[in-house]
């Protein structure tokens, strides 16, 4: 576990800390404090108050009531430029970079008195040495993988010599060499007297990275645990305010002799953009019964690949892909649909449900030729109780937690959205189901329902590839598992034969090899 030495003296205490939008309260009265030289954990569901909380310390928004003690101070953080002033970093979730311009110029871009490029040049080379974060202040961020682009993100911090970092989901997009490197980092900031807030929904980086974990549940702090005296199961049901179900790493060997249901051959696709992947000679098959994981960082291919599976970007030939030995490369998504393969997309909001429209309509969408027989989007208007028992159906089983009966998508949390959609996709018990991200963002809660209906429709004979960023989640769930780095797809391989470790290496760019294979007896699995 981290031992992090601190001199016991808070560096920033927030004292009543409420914030309200409309009659909605994110925070309600959360106390808190982060000592000198800790590395602390802010933990909860989505919605629970974290990012509220964390915009406030940065200066993006203001608290209506409460008060922040910097340093045994009282302040006021107007601005992000004020929390900088007072020495205060974020790394978000999501970058903020320029592909076009160099890593130079994108780090002088966030510096309030910036020097010359070639001074911060220099400084950006000492800095990455120092701190082991290799990178060239010259080359065009456009041309960085994503691990490098964080080191960019975490170098522009320091680069403002903080005092505290705050650090959200830093490891999201990284492989695990890639996490264990950011953690030597961040334990040699707290060594110098650094404070670090870590926000993560992993929680095993929480145990074995921080010395302490505050955790809101609709935006007040319930608690605060030590991890090192207390365990990932506890912290996720202090986290949700009940009993998690908890989802153990998948112990069975592939399904292989199962007969095939889906195959891809020599499937490969030109990149139609600078920014996009092409796809290389992909050749895998699914088994009827088991969970193909697709592992691999974001902009690895992933939506390419995607978008060939189901269908919105059709194959030059129909045999590239086959679906229980019928041809359907050039089938589109709704044809594949008719066939029993349901689709699950990434992108919640106008790509798996349409925001403006209500609940009963976006499963009209994706079903109106099974409930009118038509294609008209009108027929809906003339016959709306077609969907709506099958939208309370989907509603009642899977927990969706509605204003109303009959809400806008846009109404729903991300988590109650993706578990409705997750639904919607099960009403019409698929043969094949392709599923990518279904947890991203979604609370503890809501991951392990959705991930337990997964487990359950493969028991019930469906094949299911599961592309997913998420290591824990791939080995959870998969029962094989194939790696995409740079639109090459490794051979999959049995998950009880792999390790973490294998999988980010593949991950990283290592070819596939008998090295990466651990191969054992049947005893031995035993």
């Amino acid at each position: 576990m981290a031992q992090t030495k601190t001199d016991k003296s808070p560096l920033l205490e927030a004292h009543g800390i409420t914030k309200s939008f409309g009659d909605f309260i994110a925070n309600d009265a959360v106390n808190f404090a982060i000592e000198k030289g800790a590395i602390h954990a802010l933990l909860g569901e989505n919605g629970a108050g974290k990012s509220t909380f964390v915009k406030m310390l940065y200066g993006v928004l203001s608290p209506d009531q409460g008060q922040f003690i910097w340093d045994g101070q009282a302040v006021s953080i107007t601005s992000p430029k004020a929390a900088r002033a007072m020495g205060i970093a974020m790394v978000f979730q999501h970058f903020s970079l320029f592909p076009a311009l160099s890593v130079a110029e994108n780090i002088a871009l966030a510096l309030d008195d910036a020097p010359s490029l070639n001074d911060l040049s220099g400084r950006i080379r000492e800095a990455s040495s120092r701190w082991g974060l290799a990178i060239d202040p010259d080359r065009p961020v456009g041309d960085l993988s994503v691990g490098e682009q964080q080191r960019v993100e975490i170098l522009r911090c320091l680069l403002q010599d903080p005092k505290l970092l705050i650090m959200d989901e830093p490891t999201s997009v990284l492989t695990p060499q890639e996490s264990e490197r950011l953690f030597d980092v961040l334990r040699l900031l707290a060594k110098e007297g650094c404070a670090v807030l870590y926000i993560s929904h992993k929680l095993d980086e929480v145990m074995a990275l921080t010395s302490k974990a505050t955790i809101l549940r609709g935006g007040k702090n319930v608690g605060e645990v030590t991890p090192a005296k207390s365990s990932t199961r506890a912290m996720a049901e202090m986290m949700v305010g009940k009993e998690v179900d908890w989802i153990e790493r998948q112990t069975s060997g592939a399904k292989t002799k199962a007969p095939v249901v889906f195959a891809v051959s020599d499937l490969s696709r030109p990149a139609d953009s600078a920014f996009a992947t092409a796809l290389n000679a992909i050749s895998f098959d699914v088994h009827e019964g088991e969970i193909l994981g697709i592992a691999g960082i974001s902009g690895n291919g992933q939506d390419e690949l995607t978008e060939a599976l189901t269908g919105e970007w059709l194959c030059p030939r129909s045999d590239q892909i086959r679906f229980q030995d019928q041809a359907i490369g050039r089938f589109t998504p709704q044809a594949r649909r008719r066939l029993a393969i349901e689709m699950v997309p990434e992108e919640r909001n106008g790509h798996a449900a349409v925001t403006e429209m209500t609940l009963v309509e976006n499963t009209f969408l994706t079903h109106f030729d099974r409930v009118t027989g038509e294609g008209w989007l009108n027929t809906m208007r003339g016959h709306p109780a077609l969907c709506e028992d099958t939208t309370a159906s989907i509603i009642k089983d899977h927990d969706v937690r509605t204003p109303h009966h009959n809400p806008m998508a846009r109404q729903l949390s991300g988590g109650n959205l993706q578990k409705f959609i997750m639904g919607r996709s099960l009403i019409t018990a698929p043969r094949l189901m392709i599923v990518a991200q279904p947890t991203w963002g979604v609370d503890v809660g809501a991951a392990t329902m959705i991930r337990r209906n997964l487990l359950a429709l493969a028991a019930q004979g469906c094949g299911i590839i599961l592309i997913s960023q998420d290591l824990e989640e791939i080995f959870s769930l998969s029962t094989r598992i194939a790696v995409l780095n740079a639109g090459h797809l490794s051979p999959p391989q049995a998950a009880i034969d792999l390790t973490a470790e294998d999988v980010g290496l593949l991950m990283g760019g290592a070819q596939s090899s008998s090295s990466l294979q651990h191969p054992a007896s049947e005893g031995e699995r035993a």
